[in-house]
């Protein structure tokens, strides 16, 4: 089904005037941030909002619509910090509140594969790419920029979001086999805590 972003919606009187899509949205990411994407359900979400499934639907046509609308809420909880003279600095400050809203909300990186096109990833996809021009990227140097810095918060917020306790110990129970992964002290959180590596592998990008 073609994204909410991309269709155009139908100018309809609205059955329940109380109930309005931003109650919809504050309500599914409450409930997903307590139960997880798999729990979030038209019922469940019409429960939580004291209506009928029916009433759900004159606002949002399918649970893929909440989603998406979920997810660009999230975004939206990403400060857009007053551009300055320090491009880098600019990058950083988008960037790091950008993890940060993913690791409050640990259901979102999962569903970062869909249309990230909602007005709140834009505005602040529109942010970072300002930066980057300000930092004299252009052209295919821009988009290849604005695609390594996207992926890897997404990548680290997938990989911190989805950390299992003990994960190091696989590693060195198995050492002999990994002897590699053990010397380096790979997923060692106590040695290489997940801020640090975070920053540092974003230093690498900027520089």
């Amino acid at each position: 089904m073609t994204s909410i972003w991309l269709r155009a919606e139908p100018d309809r009187p609205r059955r329940s005037p109380q109930l309005t899509r931003e109650r919809i949205v504050a309500a599914a990411v409450d409930l997903l941030d307590s139960d997880g994407v798999d729990a979030l359900t038209m019922r469940r979400l019409a429960e939580r909002l004291s209506v009928t499934s029916t009433a759900l639907y004159w606002h949002v046509r399918t649970k893929d619509d909440v989603l998406d609308l979920a997810v660009d809420e999230v975004f939206g909880e990403v400060t857009l910090p007053a551009p300055t003279a320090d491009w880098r600095a600019d990058v950083r400050a988008l960037v790091h509140g950008w993890r940060a809203a993913m690791l409050a909300h640990p259901w979102t990186p999962a569903l970062i594969g869909r249309p990230l096109i909602g007005p709140n990833v834009l505005a602040r996809t529109e942010f970072l790419q300002a930066a980057l021009v300000r930092g004299g990227r252009t052209g295919e140097a821009l988009a290849v920029t604005t695609r390594l810095v996207a992926n890897f918060v997404i990548g680290a917020a997938v990989t911190e979001a989805a950390w299992q306790p003990g994960a190091r110990g696989r590693i060195t129970e198995a050492a002999g086999a990994y002897p590699t992964l053990a010397g380096s002290g790979h997923l060692d959180t106590a040695r290489w805590p997940d801020d640090l590596l975070f920053r540092r592998g974003l230093d690498v990008l900027l520089a």
